[in-house]
């Protein structure tokens, strides 16, 4: 009860330095993105996020084993078995390298060919493209390097890290910004190279760290063949999950493109701009949670695990919700304030891309519960098959005329039922309660949802389109969905909870 306590004060604070970061992030991020769209202009803004969506195709064969590999080492944490954790590290390191070669020699052959004659892109912007691309591979496989480095410091909780390196980024993308302005060359071209330079600089920087604090960190080849049939294993069958998702992702990118062209892709930039802003803040709470579920399963704590399942699933969603629904319901406003020149369809991509990822948080908690047991064909062939049928049916609706927008209301539908699968495939791999998280979770969030949008939506038509009511809209929007999960959203414990930290806060700070 103890040990269970003082996890939750770890994953608490974890959080709160988490959200620290995500909020300098996005105000750096989103002020960045206008400077950028300004910049390098609505075409070349689409080309650069296209040519970067399509390098982004490559982790389909890396990230089941990236994946994999934060897994295991999180595992093997919770296991408190310090020399395997050794072992895991390194052999991680070296199939990361090895995979890193591959995509880099794929790229160089199947992925010139593509970027050259099957991507939409204006002739006199094919140089720079290329540039963009090689660029992006370069990043790329680097950063497929540090992922064991990365998932370390996960595993070992050190969020502080991420928070430290991240005010570095954001500081340095915002000089990016500026010196683009003034290129000595091709602006996408420079765009680009600025970006790399920085990746590389922020991988060392985690390589370095790792290294310095964490034992195991340390690099040795190792060729353990029982460990490698495990990981491989492991990674076999998560490879359809995180293939479907990657082609639902990127892949639609490149269909957009070939429907649409680069500008419709500057559109969907910028709706995936607004998403980091806000879903950033949700990956937080995900990323503070997931060692402690990996290694709650690996302890046999299904307890713990049951109650942090219930309360990740609905506490990630409430964020997200508190966060998104005022954008939903003033996209329109927000954007023309937002950006100089807003690209044709960003208003729908951006309402559409929130609701999907409102509905996908749920699924979050619930996917890293089931890599934790280890068991992930059946539950893998299940979800992930069931979103690999996003790019099919997406091409089948564009070829026969439907807007652009069609593409994300097919995910939408897809990620619904993914959610309900989800729920009762781990309920084969773990002790869980399906019943209550259907009552508890699923019920409880559309409720408050349904409570918070009308509210908010009615309070919308009462109010002039300005300035200063969309502030007011906004403030109102957060306290009234706010109040709704406090009532409606939390149990009497969690509300009891909740009101013994804001009267310590109030207490601390009128004290000082």
């Amino acid at each position: 009860m103890v040990e269970d306590i003082e996890k939750g004060k770890r994953l608490a604070k974890n959080t709160i330095v988490l959200y620290l970061r995500m909020l300098f992030l996005m105000v750096i991020g989103l002020y960045t993105s206008r400077v950028f769209l300004q910049a390098l202009g609505v075409e070349d803004f689409g080309i650069y996020n296209v040519v970067g969506g399509f390098v982004g195709l490559f982790a389909i064969i890396s990230k089941s084993l990236s994946g994999a590999a934060s897994r295991f080492l999180n595992f093997e944490m919770g296991r408190g078995d310090k020399d395997k954790l050794k072992v895991v590290f390194s052999s991680t390191v070296t199939i990361q390298i090895f995979l890193a070669i591959f995509v880099a020699l794929l790229a160089e052959s199947v992925g010139v060919w593509f970027v050259n004659t099957q991507l939409v892109i204006p002739s006199e912007r094919i140089y720079a493209a290329n540039w963009c691309f090689q660029l992006s591979v370069i990043t790329f496989c680097s950063t497929l390097v540090t992922v064991p480095y990365n998932a370390a410091i996960i595993a070992h909780e050190k969020m502080t890290t991420f928070a430290y390196v991240s005010i570095f980024e954001g500081l340095t993308k915002l000089c990016i910004a500026f010196l683009i302005m003034v290129a000595p060359f091709d602006r996408l071209i420079f765009y680009a190279l600025l970006l790399c330079i920085l990746q590389l600089v922020i991988q060392y920087i985690y390589r370095y760290y790792c290294k310095k604090q964490f034992e195991e960190c340390t690099y040795k080849y190792i060729y353990d063949k029982f460990f490698l049939r495990q990981l491989l294993s492991y990674a076999g069958w998560g490879y359809i999950g995180s293939t479907s998702v990657i082609l639902r992702n990127q892949g639609i990118n490149i269909l957009i493109n070939l429907f649409f062209g680069p500008v419709v892709n500057a559109a969907r930039a910028v709706a995936n701009q607004v998403l980091h802003a806000v879903d950033g803040f949700v990956q937080n709470f995900i990323t503070a949670v997931r060692p402690q579920i990996t290694q709650s399963y690996a302890a046999e704590n299904y307890d713990y695990l049951n109650k942090l399942l219930m309360i990740s699933s609905k506490f990630s969603y409430y964020l997200f919700l508190l966060l998104s629904l005022p954008i939903l319901l003033n996209t329109d406003y927000i954007l023309n304030l937002w950006l100089t020149e807003v690209p044709e369809h960003s208003i729908l991509f951006v309402q559409l891309t929130l609701l999907f990822t409102m509905i996908n948080t749920l699924v979050h908690p619930l996917s890293i519960a089931q890599a934790a047991t280890g068991k992930i064909r059946d539950y893998q062939l299940a979800t992930g098959g069931l979103q690999l049928l996003n790019l099919p049916i997406s091409w089948v609706c564009l070829k026969l005329g439907c807007p652009a927008e069609s593409v994300l209301i097919v995910a939408i539908v897809i990620i619904i039922s993914v959610v309900f699968v989800s729920v009762f495939m781990l309920k084969r791999l773990i002790p869980f309660d399906t019943k209550t998280y259907m009552q508890k979770v699923i019920l409880n969030v559309v409720l408050v949802t349904f409570v918070s949008y009308v509210i908010c939506n009615c309070l919308r038509y009462c109010m002039p389109g300005s300035f200063l009511y969309l502030i007011v809209h906004i403030g109102l929007c957060v306290l009234i969905t706010g109040v709704s999960i406090f009532y409606l959203g939390c149990n009497k414990k969690e509300r009891f909870y909740v009101v013994e930290k804001v009267d310590k806060f109030r207490k601390k700070f009128f004290r000082t």
